[in-house]
């Protein structure tokens, strides 16, 4: 049996991984898939994937362009949720600050450079219309236990991370919620690293049939919104809602999907240069 690892953030989006696991479908394939979660998110995905910790990875769209572009050599083979991310800013609960617009020139919390949480203090830059050199500060502090740290302790001032995920924190009264940041494009895309792909193409049209023939019924499993609810200490109100809110896909992302999101990051200063869709994408037939 081959073994594959994969990774992604431990959150509700990959909960057709879990099942899919769970019930050994891999297994019947001669698969071995070994999930791994990644608390610290795509920053971290991204040194995994370079590092070949990992060989497939689930992760946010605008953040491994932006490494692909930087080098990692691993290559997009599909959307995987097509929906934005609604990414919450966060300040802590007794914090100062009550709207967006007093967090300009503050520190935003990050889980490392390069990360969705970077790239979004950007995008949420803009929308308000900051100086991109000035109003940015950043402190590292590696995934959401150490963002609770550091809001808490005053290290940081503020930390976007997807809502949903965050709500949580919020209703136990360590965050409060002060706006949201949708991403502009479709959030989360399965990579492959290049060279894994070059041997292993069978097996990665495997994996992806049985994730997507999960996907494609996902909202239809019977009770999907408790089972979410309980495994992600959740209110079945907030569930019900990310579920109305979210769609999975089992395309490839399209070519000028790829060039909005470029001329974004470019125009950011985020990426050095931009790419053609092939640098970016493997299409597979």
């Amino acid at each position: 049996m081959k073994t594959i690892k994969i990774g992604g953030v431990p959150e509700h989006f990959n909960l057709a991984w879990y099942l899919t696991l769970k019930n050994g479908e891999y297994k019947q394939e001669g698969i071995n898939l070994r999930w791994k979660d990644y608390f610290g998110g795509t920053g971290a995905m991204n040194k995994a994937l370079r590092e070949s910790e990992i060989d497939i990875a689930v992760i946010l769209t605008e953040g491994i362009i932006k490494d692909i572009i930087d080098g990692n050599p691993s290559k997009i083979v599909q959307t995987f949720v097509k929906s934005p991310l609604i990414w919450g800013i966060h300040v802590a609960q007794n914090s100062d600050y009550n709207t967006i617009e007093d967090i300009r020139g503050t520190k935003a919390a990050i889980s490392r450079y390069g990360s969705g949480s970077h790239l979004m203090a950007y995008i949420n830059a803009e929308n308000n219309d900051w100086n991109l050199e000035k109003d940015l500060n950043f402190e590292v502090i590696k995934n959401l236990d150490g963002a609770v740290k550091g809001l808490t302790d005053g290290d940081a001032d503020y930390f976007m991370w997807e809502k949903f995920t965050t709500k949580p924190i919020v209703d136990n009264g360590v965050f409060r919620r002060i706006g949201n940041c949708p991403t502009p494009w479709p959030c989360f895309v399965i990579a492959i690293r290049e060279e894994f792909l070059d041997t292993n193409l069978d097996d990665v049209k495997i994996i992806l049939d049985i994730i997507n023939n999960t996907t494609k019924e996902f909202k239809q499993i019977p009770s999907i919104d408790k089972t979410i609810a309980n495994r992600y200490d959740q209110k079945l109100d907030d569930v019900r809602e990310w579920l109305s809110l979210t769609e999975w896909s089992q395309k490839l992302i399209d070519k000028k999907t790829i060039q909005t999101i470029q001329d974004k990051l470019y125009h950011l200063d985020i990426i050095p240069k931009k790419v053609d869709y092939k640098s970016l994408v493997y299409e597979i037939k």
